[in-house]
C-alpha cells in the first residue's frame, strides 16, 4: 500500500527498529533528489504496460550446478573441482548458446523447461555476477586494498546487499523501493502499492515513500481477518472493526496508524474485486507454493487496467537453498520447482499475450564454492542467475563463464569465485528498461558509476531491448 507523509513521518519517529532502519535512511540530499526524480517521472505518463518479476533463491544457489561447462574439456575441471558435487555429463541439458566461445553448456537435469526457454530465444544467463563496491582483483582483495561489502560472505548482509544494491552499508531501502519512489505516479491507483510482494516484508520492494502490498499465493489480498462477514458473530466482528475506524483520533500516531489500516482494508477489497472479475487461466500451474505465486502474480498482471496500473514490480521469495548437506538431492527437487513454475508462468504470459512487457530475475545471496565440504557446499561470492522474458535477447550467456579451475586469478581459495560483473550493472540494465533514465541510475544505484558510465550511448550489459 502506498504511504503518505503522515506515515513516513510516523514511521521515522518510530525507527522502524523491524527493519533496521534507523542507522541507514537515505541522506536529506539524496531523499530530495529521489522526489524531484518522482515529480519528472510523473509528469510522463506510460501508456504501455511492463512489469519486472523477482524470484529470490533464498540462502545462497550454487549456481554452477545449474549452469555447468559441457564440453569435454571443460567438463574435466569442473568434475575434478567439484568431485562428489558434480552433475554426471551425460545428465545435463544440452542449450546452444549463441556467444559460447566455442564451449557447450547444460543446465541442471531438473531444467529442461528453462533449457527450452533459452534455446527459444526467450531466457538468458548472467555468469558470475555478485555484489561489489568497486572493480576488484584477486590481489587487490588479497591485500585488502579496496572496498568489501560489510559482512561479506553472511547471509544477512548479502540478501540486504542484493536487494538493497548498496554493499557500503546496512540499509533497508530497496532498489525496488527506489524505483517505486520515483515512478508510482505513473499508476492511477492511489491505494495499492505499485510493489507486490508475494513473501510479506522484504527490503527490495521498501523505499522512503513506498512500501510493499502483500498478497497470498492462494487467495490473493490479505486483508483484515474476519472483516467484512455479515451474520452471527462474523458481523459483530465487522460492526466492531468499522466503530474502530470511523472513531476520531487527535493523537498524530493514533491517526497515522489507522489510515495505514483503512488504506489496507481499501486495497484489500479493491484486489479481491479485481482478481474475481478477470476470467480463469487456462494455463496449468503446480500446486507448490512457488507455481501458485506465480500464477497469482499473472492474475493480477491480467487485472492491471482494473487496477489502474502501468509499472508493477513482484517479489517472490524462496527459501532453502543454503545447502551445506545434501546438496544433490535437495537442489535436485527445489530446481524442479523453479522450472515448472516458471515454464508455466511463461505460458500464462503468453495466454494473456503479457510476456512481451514482463521480465522476470532471478537474485541469490552469493554463490557457494566449487569445492564440497564433503555433502554439500558453502558460502562463496560470484554466482550464475538468468532472466527470462519477451524484451530479454535470449540465447546468450551475459558476463564471462569463468573456469571452475582451482588457483585462477579470480579464485580466492576453496573455489570461491571473485564477480567479474557487478550486480549492480544487471540491476541498472533493469531499471532502464522498467523507465528509469540513466542520469537517474546514481539514485538508485550508489555505486554504479564505479562500473558504468552513465552518460554513455552502452546499456550497461545490453540483455533488455530498451
Amino acid at each position: 500500500m502506498k504511504k503518505g507523509h503522515n506515515r513516513r513521518d510516523f514511521i521515522k519517529l518510530a525507527g522502524l527498529a523491524s527493519l533496521g532502519l534507523s542507522a541507514s535512511m537515505v541522506s536529506a540530499f539524496n531523499l530530495k533528489a529521489i522526489q524531484s526524480a518522482a515529480l519528472d517521472n510523473s509528469g510522463t505518463k506510460k501508456t504501455d504496460y511492463k512489469a519486472l518479476v523477482c524470484l529470490f533463491l533464498a540462502g545462497g544457489n550454487d549456481s554452477y550446478n545449474m549452469l555447468v561447462p559441457k564440453g569435454n574439456n571443460e567438463y574435466a575441471k569442473y568434475s575434478q573441482t567439484r568431485s562428489e558435487m558434480a552433475i554426471p555429463q551425460n545428465d545435463l541439458v544440452g542449450i546452444k548458446a549463441k556467444n559460447s566461445d566455442g564451449r557447450s553448456f547444460g543446465l541442471h537435469p531438473s531444467m529442461p523447461d528453462i533449457a527450452a526457454l533459452f534455446n527459444a530465444g526467450d531466457l538468458a544467463f548472467l555468469c558470475n555476477t555478485g555484489s561489489l563496491i568497486q572493480p576488484t582483483t584477486k590481489k587487490q582483495y588479497k591485500n585488502k586494498s579496496v572496498l568489501l561489502p560489510i559482512g561479506l560472505f553472511s547471509h544477512a548482509d548479502m540478501q540486504k546487499h542484493w536487494q538493497s544494491a548498496n554493499p557500503v552499508q546496512r540499509t533497508g531501502i530497496g532498489w525496488g523501493g527506489k524505483i517505486a519512489d520515483m515512478m508510482h505516479d505513473v499508476n492511477d491507483n492511489d491505494i495499492i502499492s505499485m510493489n507486490i510482494s508475494l513473501s510479506g516484508t522484504n527490503i527490495f520492494q521498501y523505499g522512503n515513500k513506498v512500501s510493499e502490498f502483500s498478497i497470498k499465493a492462494g487467495t490473493g489480498a490479505e486483508n483484515i481477518a474476519g472483516y467484512g462477514y455479515q451474520k452471527g458473530f462474523g458481523r459483530r466482528r465487522t460492526q466492531a472493526i468499522d466503530q474502530f475506524f470511523n472513531r476520531k483520533y487527535n493523537n498524530v500516531f493514533e491517526k497515522t496508524y489507522m489510515n495505514i489500516l483503512k488504506n489496507a482494508r481499501e486495497g484489500g477489497t479493491q484486489f479481491e474485486k479485481a482478481i474475481k472479475e478477470i476470467p480463469e487461466l487456462q494455463t496449468e500451474f503446480a500446486g507448490d507454493r512457488i507455481s501458485q505465486s506465480f500464477k497469482m502474480v499473472a492474475k493480477t498482471i491480467m487485472a492491471r487496467k482494473i487496477l489502474g496500473f502501468k509499472r508493477q514490480i513482484f517479489f517472490i521469495k524462496y527459501n532453502g537453498w543454503d545447502h551445506h548437506s545434501d546438496l544433490l538431492t535437495r537442489q535436485k527437487e527445489m530446481l524442479k520447482v523453479v522450472n515448472d513454475a516458471l515454464k508455466s508462468f511463461a505460458e500464462a504470459l503468453n495466454e494473456i499475450d503479457m510476456f512481451n512487457n514482463v521480465t522476470t530475475f532471478t537474485m541469490s545471496d552469493f554463490g557457494r564454492t566449487l569445492t564440497s565440504n564433503g555433502n554439500g557446499t558453502d558460502h562463496a561470492w560470484g554466482g550464475n542467475t538468468f532472466m527470462m522474458g519477451g524484451a530479454v535477447k535470449g540465447k546468450i550467456l551475459y558476463g564471462k563463464y569463468p573456469s571452475l579451475a582451482l588457483g585462477t586469478d579470480i579464485e580466492l581459495g576453496k573455489g570461491v569465485l571473485l564477480p567479474t560483473t557487478a550486480n549492480n550493472l544487471y540491476f541498472a540494465e533493469l531499471a532502464l528498461w522498467f523507465g528509469v533514465k540513466k542520469s537517474e541510475l546514481p539514485l538508485i544505484f550508489p555505486n554504479i558509476t564505479n562500473f558504468y558510465d552513465i552518460n554513455s550511448k552502452s546499456q550497461p550489459l545490453g540483455f533488455l531491448d530498451i
